[in-house]
């Protein structure tokens, strides 16, 4: 990773007051260790005329695989040879910023003791970087950078230049250039944008990411018309920083619109006395839809199948109502997370002879399922391949055949409302499709005709007027003796 830092000067301010800025010799070649590799500062022009400090980053990408214990870039379990072809060596990314933080870091916060007038005055300063991410395009880049007062140059890099048809990449030369700025403000601009850029963080976004977001962004993001993306990209889309983040920018804004100070502001407002209530888990509410389902259809007997890690069984083990109950998981590792989190080691003898944990696969027919009163199938279709929902439909509704099953599945129409969920993204990188509530609807009442059921369906979770609700459910009612067709 390449980045530079260039200014002009006269005989009066000389360029070589850069170095003063940047607390680093223009006569030397100095090396910096960080959490990603070294980081190089050199200068290679210095007169008073013009002056040019260059930061180099060399990446220890074998140190980040370990680091990372094997996992993909930013961590993702899918992603496992991007750890070994990635761009982390070549391109601008939350690296460099890191790298920018460390190296300059009294530089960042406008401290020079040994010239302490520089770091206030303005200068003509001209930023270069080669290769840099830019996920939303020039355009993007442009919208950034330009409302902070830079004159913006982001050139799209080929692909490949002997094949120009394949169009552009992601990637752009971007040269900044203003004579508006103090070094100070260049350097958090960079740090806060770089990332935001990338549109990806190399390292766990804890909640002190929101205070390096504020530093950094002291004087000229709570009035950025892009402050909302910035901050959420910076982030990581983690929701609840976003927010945290969001909130604090908002009582910046209004104490400078007010000219007061921030902890004025926020002290306006007497304490509440209860603490302000959490909105329920979507988990949650889908094990209450379930057990209330499950209560009013009048079954004490109940399968979980694909029952996971027991959340819904140790529910169920709560209501008396419910005699006896059997989880069902194709994976020893979940059952065995299962019988922990129940405790089946240390239960009394009559709460144990309720539950039991059972291995198998629900494309299978299995004669241990057949007789009970309901089957619960909780977020469990839409991690099949859909060439295997017959097998599935035939192993429950056919064979198997309980008076009541319940099915939950995602409705992918909602979506839209989750703030850190991409476009055209799933919810689970293990879901195989997510359907709508109409896509649905139609399986759920060609699979009821097959097999001789009747079919109502309920919304769990707040059922929004555009989309609907998060998560939809059928109900199904075995309504007679009518054989089920093989899949």
């Amino acid at each position: 990773m390449f980045l530079t830092i260039s200014t002009t000067g006269t005989p009066e301010r000389p360029a070589t007051d850069l170095g003063y800025l940047l607390h680093k010799h223009p006569d030397k070649a100095q090396a910096f260790s960080t959490s990603s590799g070294t980081a190089h500062v050199l200068y290679p022009e210095a007169d008073a005329r013009r002056c040019t400090a260059a930061l180099l980053l060399e990446v220890d990408t074998v140190a980040l695989v370990r680091k990372g214990k094997g996992k993909g870039r930013g961590g993702a379990p899918d992603a496992a040879l991007a750890q070994y072809v990635n761009d982390r060596p070549y391109a601008a990314s939350s690296l460099l910023a890191v790298a920018l933080g460390n190296v300059f870091s009294s530089a960042m916060k406008g401290v020079c003791h040994a010239r302490p007038e520089l770091p206030g005055q303005a200068r003509p300063l001209r930023i270069e970087v080669p290769a840099l991410p830019a996920r939303g395009g020039p355009a993007l880049v442009a919208k950034l950078f330009e409302p902070l007062g830079w004159t913006v140059t982001a050139e799209p890099v080929p692909l490949d230049t002997e094949f120009p048809g394949w169009g552009d990449s992601r990637y752009v030369r971007l040269v900044l250039e203003s004579g508006t700025l103090t070094l100070a403000e260049a350097l958090r601009h960079l740090y806060v944008l770089l990332p935001v850029l990338d549109d990806a963080k190399h390292y766990w976004v804890a909640p002190d990411e929101v205070d390096k977001l504020l530093r950094a962004g002291e004087g000229w993001l709570p009035g950025h018309p892009e402050q909302k993306l910035i901050t959420s990209r910076y982030l990581a889309r983690r929701w609840s920083l976003t927010r945290q983040a969001t909130e604090r920018l908002e009582l910046v804004r209004l104490a400078e619109a007010d000219d007061s100070e921030v902890e004025t502001i926020d002290n306006a407002v007497e304490a509440e006395t209860e603490t302000e209530e959490k909105p329920t888990p979507l988990a949650v509410q889908r094990r209450e839809a379930i057990v209330t389902a499950l209560r009013n259809s009048g079954a004490s007997r109940v399968l979980d199948l694909g029952c996971g890690q027991g959340q819904l069984v140790q529910t169920l083990l709560k209501d008396p109502a419910f005699t006896e109950i059997v989880g069902v998981d194709v994976s020893m590792r979940a059952l065995t997370i299962a019988s922990r989190r129940l405790k089946l080691d240390r239960m009394g003898e009559r709460q144990a002879s309720r539950v039991t944990l059972l291995q198998g696969s629900l494309t299978y027919t299995d004669t241990r399922l057949k007789g009970y009163d309901a089957a619960v199938l909780s977020e469990v279709i839409e991690h099949l391949d859909l060439p295997r929902l017959p097998a599935l439909e035939y192993a429950v509704f056919g064979a198997a055949r309980p008076r009541t099953v319940l099915v939950t599945t995602p409705n992918v129409e909602y979506n839209v409302r989750w703030e850190t969920l991409p476009a055209g993204h799933v919810r689970h990188g293990d879901h195989r499709f997510e359907w709508t509530r109409d896509e649905f609807r139609a399986w759920a009442q060609a699979v009821a005709e097959r097999h001789g059921y009747t079919v109502a369906y309920e919304p769990v979770g707040p059922d929004d007027p555009e989309v609907g609700p998060p998560t939809q459910m059928a109900l199904f009612t075995l309504t007679g003796p009518k054989e089920a067709k093989a899949a």
